[in-house]
């Protein structure tokens, strides 16, 4: 059993690896400022199953004096590091708050780390810094020479930041460079979350551009497998990890699905197409496959049927129609 931290715990990768190590036997303890991105009332509820099960610190990465704090208190065999502002089209309206949080505040736990002798950091990046990559799929050794948005920035500065403590202080660093994740307690700002709810309520979808654009969709099960893949595999000292889908999927498909699944045809609002967002996305796991023994199994049919099931379920339970 370990005793392990992770930040940003409390949101919607985050809850799920929490839940998965408590039932691994390990001792949690999250760390999450619970910022008014979205509702913070989802993210205390991403953690009611466990939360009788694990330590809560409640503040914010960007706080030197309180993340030290954190590590003082508790010994950390690991540290999960998922606490980032996220989300593209927000950054470019406010690259500041971004640079702080995930740069600054990612020194601030790096450093505790460091000094509290922590030598395992799994830290959560992102296919965005793969920005305008032409070759596909997105393989870690392609030249990143090109990201779109502020948040693709900070989180390739992050993977620097952990080269840098792994080179200079010996510490075990992994960054995964996750996949539009999908499935329960999705982000309400993410596509397939907000399309869903809004097909369900009859409410317009909006479609930016031609709806030609593709994301390689990963289940968020499949990720949380990744991550506790990570944790030990026989890598260096720093290794860079796709953990993706290894399929890409267009908007106007996804949508289609979404209809399938909800069978009500959904109401398109077109609009042109939003600065940040990069036309592809596409994972070659073949590293994952090698170092962590690690791929994908949820196909994204079968995963956006678990996850429409999913919606429409919590709606009912809401509603006091059922509790399943």
């Amino acid at each position: 059993m370990s005793n392990v931290l992770v930040t940003g715990g409390a949101g919607f990768i985050g809850s799920h690896l929490v839940e998965r190590l408590i039932r691994g036997g390990h001792s949690v303890t999250v760390l999450d400022d619970f910022n008014d991105y979205y509702d913070p009332m989802i993210k205390w509820a991403n953690l009611s199953a466990v939360r009788a099960d694990i330590n809560v610190v409640e503040g914010d990465i960007r706080d030197a004096v309180l993340v030290e704090r954190s590590f003082t208190r508790g010994k950390f065999d690991i540290v999960y590091h998922f606490a980032a502002r996220a989300g593209v089209r927000p950054s470019i309206i406010n690259p500041k708050l971004y640079m702080t949080t995930n740069i600054e505040g990612t020194f601030h736990l790096l450093d505790a780390c460091r000094h509290h002798g922590v030598a395992n950091v799994i830290f959560a990046s992102s296919s965005s810094v793969y920005g305008v990559n032409r070759k596909v799929p997105f393989a870690e050794t392609d030249a990143i020479e090109r990201t779109i948005s502020p948040y693709a920035a900070t989180k390739l500065a992050c993977e620097q930041i952990c080269s840098n403590y792994s080179y200079l202080f010996g510490m075990r660093m992994r960054c995964l460079r996750f996949f539009t994740v999908y499935g329960p307690r999705q982000r309400p700002d993410l596509a397939i979350s907000k399309f869903t709810r809004a097909i369900l309520a009859g409410e317009p979808v909006t479609r930016f551009g031609k709806g030609d654009s593709r994301r390689d969709y990963t289940h968020v099960d499949d990720i949380v497998d990744g991550v506790m893949c990570s944790v030990a595999d026989p890598g260096s000292a720093f290794e860079i990890i796709n953990l993706g889908g290894h399929a890409t999927t267009s908007l106007c498909e996804m949508i289609r699905l979404l209809e399938e699944r909800i069978g009500k045809s959904a109401r398109i609002e077109e609009k042109e197409e939003q600065m940040g967002d990069v036309p592809q996305t596409y994972a070659d796991v073949r590293k994952a496959r090698e170092l962590l023994g690690w791929e994908p199994k949820i196909g994204f049919e079968e995963g956006l049927t678990r996850y429409v099931d999913w919606v429409m379920e919590s709606q009912r339970m809401q509603k006091g129609e059922t509790w399943a």
